[in-house]
This record gives C-alpha cells, structure tokens and sequence, in this order.
C-alpha cells in the first residue's frame, strides 16, 4: 500500500496556512507535506538531508509548486525533478502569485502539468485549492509508482 501525499513546496507561512485550510475546508484527508526551499524540496524528492528516511512508501499524489523559493527556486525544482527518472512523472502544479509571462512559458516549457495563479481573494482562494485537490486526487488517473 502506498501513502499518497500532496507535496506543498511553499515559503511564504501564510500561504502555506491558507492552502492547509482550504484543503480542510474542502475535506481533502491526504496527508500534506510542506518544504519550505527549493533545496529541501530536492532532499524530500531524492531522500537526502534531513529526509534520508522518508518513507519508500510515501508517493507524491501531486506537487503544488510555488516560483519563487528561496535556495532553490521553483523552475529549477522542477528542471530536477522531470530530469530524474524516479520524479520526472509526478504531477506538478505550479501554485504562484506570479502574473509574469515568461514564469509560465517557463513552467510549461520545463514540464509542469499546471500553472494557477493564486487568488487574492481567500473564498476564491479556497475554491481554486479545493478544484486543484479534486482533479488530482480524484480525477486525474495518476501514473503507477
């Protein structure tokens, strides 16, 4: 049995608080885990640093991907991550507030699956994560680990 979880690569702690209570709000139960840098990201996804341990088992449902990170910045990120055969089909969505073209020429161009810019607004907020989490948790037929 695999524990599938949603990844939230996020540096700003209200947002990361937003984005945790809206998937509450909208009932989504799979466990959350939250990298705050681009590099710890990378250690969780290759099982290094202070996630030497995670679990084999723990399978990424889907990424919800912030730009602008610091160490690391997002679109490196996700360079790593489809470059490397183990990550390179893991669902990545890029959950920014950048309205920059050229970020989502980009994230497209280096492989993620999404791009939503975060609303502003907290009840929009909510209702895009809630979308987010059911087409990809439900919706979406994932790729076998």
């Amino acid at each position: 049995m695999h524990d599938r979880v949603i990844v939230l690569v996020e540096d700003n702690a209200n947002d990361e608080e937003l984005t945790l209570r809206a998937f509450r709000k909208s009932n989504i139960l799979n466990r959350v885990v939250v990298v705050r840098d681009g590099a710890e990201a990378l250690d969780y996804f290759f099982t290094r640093g202070n996630h030497v341990n995670r679990p084999d088992n723990e399978i990424a449902q889907v990424v919800l991907l912030d730009l602008k990170l610091p160490k690391i910045d997002g679109l490196d990120v996700l360079r790593a991550l489809r470059a490397d055969e183990r990550t390179k089909l893991i669902p990545i969505v890029i959950l920014t507030s950048s309205a920059e073209e050229q970020d989502l020429v980009r994230g497209y161009g280096l492989g993620a699956n999404s791009y939503v810019r975060k609303p502003v607004d907290f009840t929009q907020f909510v209702e895009a994560v809630r979308q987010l989490g059911l087409y990809w948790l439900v919706i979406n037929q994932a790729a076998p680990p």
